[in-house]
């Protein structure tokens, strides 16, 4: 989740000419926003391990569909990432449901070990 927020807030940056050049260009509230924008998304990358930290990231995600305000191109640029979060979303839960049921290879027993397993507690 940290490589994206990283990745999310290049292309944000990235998107600053696209602003300049298209539309009303860009004033001091387009520029402070999406700047700002920018950098929340390089500080949420560091604070992945909180609890709180998906809460903050789902909120960078609204705050960037939100640019739909400032420019058309930064709002589907924010619905693209939206998507890229829900499958982020939708993998985190699938990846919590396997360690509950205890389906990861890691957490599989073999046969073999099994029988070493046993041959141990006879001796």
């Amino acid at each position: 989740m940290a490589g994206t927020l990283i990745l999310q807030a290049i292309v944000v940056m990235l998107a600053l000419p696209v602003v300049w050049r298209v539309g009303d260009g860009i004033t001091w509230f387009s520029g402070s926003y999406v700047i700002g924008l920018a950098v929340l998304m390089i500080l949420g990358a560091g604070l992945q391990g909180r609890p709180w930290a998906l809460k903050f990231d789902i909120a960078l995600q609204v705050l960037m569909i939100g640019t739909f305000v400032i420019s058309v191109a930064l709002g589907i640029l924010g619905l693209i990432f939206a998507a890229v979060w829900g499958y982020i979303l939708y993998l985190r839960n699938d990846l919590q449901s396997r360690i509950k049921a205890g389906l990861l290879p890691s957490q599989q027993i073999s046969a073999a070990e099994d029988a070493e397993g046993s041959d141990d507690e006879r001796k």
